[in-house]
């Protein structure tokens, strides 16, 4: 296997039959020891983090498959903690989508003076992010990455339509157990002509509630899959 790119929380890899393995690792994003997914560098190590990313994505990536949606997902390895997925061409550097249900975390940072931490957002806020740690994440918007030539608003039309869906496919699913979704973060890719989820659906990058209480990683993996 050939790598061809270091992330923060996998690592990519070539594959000779032409798909992509990804490689999961136990780093979290989060800040000063604190796990939070919307921070955009590695703040902790959880051990077990991996496999129950794995874990959790390969549930939901059956889920979608099921639901008629296409994603990159082809098969798994748990015990290695990887997973085979379909090549897919990312929008400029690397595009991160965000669904809010609730307002917490950066959207707060930003917006704090208008609106108060726990307040619900109907029906699902969808924002953009580059993936840029030196410029901490830029927000974009739809005609911005039209301008940029990143992508037309056709596909970020779809983009966001699918990420809706998902998300409450996702948020649907947890509450089937008393669990409340507050936000998840996608990667998108472009593969054959279509507009497709790539990368995870990871239990480190949602932020989910019992009750009053934030659901570490590992713990959320264990609730999902042992019902």
């Amino acid at each position: 296997m050939n790598k061809i790119y270091t992330g923060k929380t996998k690592d990519v890899y070539a594959l000779e039959n032409g798909n992509v393995l990804l490689k999961f690792k136990d780093d979290c994003t989060g800040k000063d020891g604190v796990f939070d997914p919307g921070e955009n560098t590695v703040g902790l190590t959880i051990e077990g983090i991996g496999k129950a990313n794995l874990q959790t994505s390969v549930y939901y990536f059956e889920m979608l498959k099921a639901a008629g949606i296409k994603t990159h997902y082809v098969s798994a390895d748990v015990e290695n903690a990887t997973m085979e997925v379909l090549p897919g061409k990312v929008f400029g550097h690397g595009l991160e989508v965000i669904c809010r249900l609730v307002a917490t975390g950066s959207f707060i940072r930003r917006y704090g003076e208008y609106i108060e931490n726990g307040t619900r957002l109907e029906g699902g806020y969808v924002e953009c992010t580059f993936k840029n740690d030196e410029k901490g994440d830029p927000l974009v918007t739809c005609e911005g990455l039209a301008a940029l030539g990143v992508m037309t608003p056709e596909m970020f039309n779809s983009m966001k339509e699918q990420t809706l869906k998902i998300t409450k496919i996702v948020a649907d699913d947890l509450k089937s157990i008393g669990l409340d979704l507050w936000d998840i973060k996608f990667e998108f890719g472009y593969n054959n002509g279509e507009v497709i989820l790539i990368d995870e659906i990871a239990s480190g990058n949602m932020r989910v509630y019992k009750g009053d209480e934030i659901v570490d990683p590992v713990e959320l993996t264990k609730l999902i899959l042992n019902r």
